[in-house]
């Protein structure tokens, strides 16, 4: 079952109707949960009983570190001295600690079994020069395949232990806190979301009105339009010139950058996009992911506009608690560095996936130094705020975005290097043209070029509309428009489609 299928239609509908026919809480969360199952089964059945251990530990280990007061005899003994008190709750504290770092690594190793035993083994295999370890890396690799949406679950896991920890409260309803785990339409790509403001807008829910509905449906519609109309079709090209690299040429190899880039986000966001619609007819508002990230003046701009939750998980979780910039320049930088290294790595085992992350890690460095250096030159802050400097600074960022693609395209270290070393200079192969462009595709180069061009500037005049003219349809257009686009998806999407890029990370 697919976001961009007759099935799911049908399935959401269907739940649509028993959740909001039910008016206790109780049977809406195993309604939630049922669904959620039933989903996450049609795609890999195998990983349920996973799935379900792996939440009954985070709700055991999250109730653990609930418990604010050492248990024992002092804990009712009025008569004990302030001092013995004071020593019980140190060690109950250096408890909950031990229990959170339990926790944390729980998921981590679950995420580490799945994802990078066979780069680990690679690597050692490598390094020993012992072709049994790397045998046995390639056949894990070719045998077992990580659930779906593992990455986005243990971040969230994660993410509610070190909550609780902080001192928000643990939920001791476990199928409140399944159905929030399980919740089936951010299960496989996020958006990453909390447990608590989940939770609080269950308590509050209410049948949505025609302006939600509206909304939702059309997020559902936008979100097929980008990916089975666009991202689906931009994918074709991609896929015929990075699956043929030694016959593509330069100009191929920048124009299918150009085009990944764009796919990426129209795929990721139309998810997303179908996601948040889907949760806000069930009643629920789920987090952002993008917000125009392409039109973005800086790389720490763009970090907080590109896949947003992600980066709030980031910035919470692990830039903050390492000191965040309150510690120094370059104490600073050392903490950019290395979260985007996380970054990387929590996006697939490969060599392509670090070395994009240290390339983004090395970004904020150059942008955190640049702007302490504009304040301490007042012409260098001014440039930066012109039209002239605005550009440049946008044409910077962008170039380099779309740039750093190539390595999360093609994460393996034979896919990249070659593409890296054939950007200048290289003809394509004389079939190529005739095999992409003319049989395959059906437009030329030059062609293609203007369509990617034209749809940047549509890109840009939605951006415009949105964030310079604040312009907004209302309720009843977008619900005219919604089946328009629904239907234009239906007939000129391509035929079987393309899986959604973020499923497999």
């Amino acid at each position: 079952m697919t976001f961009l299928s007759l099935s799911y239609a049908l399935f959401l509908i269907s739940i649509l109707g028993i959740y909001w026919s039910v008016q206790q809480e109780w049977l809406r969360l195993w309604t939630l949960l049922f669904a959620s199952l039933v989903f996450y089964g049609s795609l890999q059945i195998e990983y349920i009983p996973l799935l379900v251990v792996a939440v009954l530990i985070n709700f055991w280990l999250g109730l653990e570190l609930g418990e604010n007061v050492a248990s024992g005899p002092h804990a009712g003994n009025w008569q004990i001295t302030n001092e013995d008190w004071q020593f019980a709750q140190q060690d109950w504290n250096r408890r909950r600690t031990v229990v959170l770092w339990i926790g944390i690594a729980l998921n981590v190793l679950l995420l580490l079994g799945f994802k990078y035993i066979p780069f680990l083994l690679e690597i050692v295999g490598l390094g020993f020069q012992s072709p049994a370890i790397q045998s046995s890396a390639d056949w894990i690799k070719s045998n077992v395949i990580a659930p779906l949406g593992i990455s986005f679950f243990c971040f969230e896991c994660i993410a509610y232990l070190i909550d609780v920890y902080r001192g928000a409260p643990a939920t001791r309803n476990l199928l409140q806190f399944a159905a929030y785990k399980l919740f089936f339409v951010k299960l496989i790509s996020g958006p990453i979301t909390r447990f608590h403001p989940f939770v609080a807008q269950l308590k509050s829910q209410r049948f949505p009105d025609l302006a939600q509905i509206s909304e939702g449906v059309w997020l559902i519609g936008m979100g097929a339009v980008k990916k089975g109309l666009l991202a689906d079709r931009l994918g074709i090209y991609v896929d015929l010139c990075f699956n043929n690299l030694q016959r593509a040429g330069s100009s191929d190899l920048w124009l299918a950058t150009f085009a990944y880039g764009l796919q990426l986000y129209l795929d990721f966001s139309g998810y997303v996009d179908i996601v948040r619609g889907s949760a806000l007819l069930l009643g629920f508002n789920l987090p952002q992911n993008f917000e125009f990230p392409y039109f973005t003046t800086s790389i720490a701009d763009f970090w907080r506009r590109w896949h947003m939750t992600l980066g709030d998980w980031l910035r919470n979780y692990l830039y903050f608690p390492l000191g965040g910039s309150r510690r120094g320049l370059l104490r600073t930088c050392l903490n950019l560095m290395l979260i985007m290294l996380i970054a990387g790595i929590w996006h697939g085992a490969a060599w392509g996936f670090i070395i994009w992350g240290a390339l983004h890690g090395l970004a904020l460095v150059a942008h955190r130094l640049t702007d302490n250096a504009s304040k301490q030159f007042g012409w260098l802050q001014t440039f930066w705020q012109f039209p002239p400097g605005v550009l440049l600074a946008w044409l910077l960022t962008q170039s380099f975005v779309f740039g750093a693609w190539v390595f999360f395209r093609l994460p393996e270290w034979k896919d990249f290097s070659w593409v890296v070393s054939h950007l200048w200079g290289h003809t394509a192969d004389v079939q190529f043209a005739q095999k992409v462009y003319v049989e395959s595709i059906g437009l030329n180069a030059p062609q293609i070029t203007l369509c990617l061009i034209l749809l940047a500037l549509i890109s840009a005049l939605i951006y415009f509309i949105h964030r310079g003219l604040k312009l907004q349809l209302n309720w009843p257009l977008k619900l005219m428009l919604v089946p328009f686009f629904l239907y234009i998806v239906w007939l000129l999407a391509p035929t079987g489609g393309t899986p959604y890029i973020y499923f497999d990370f």
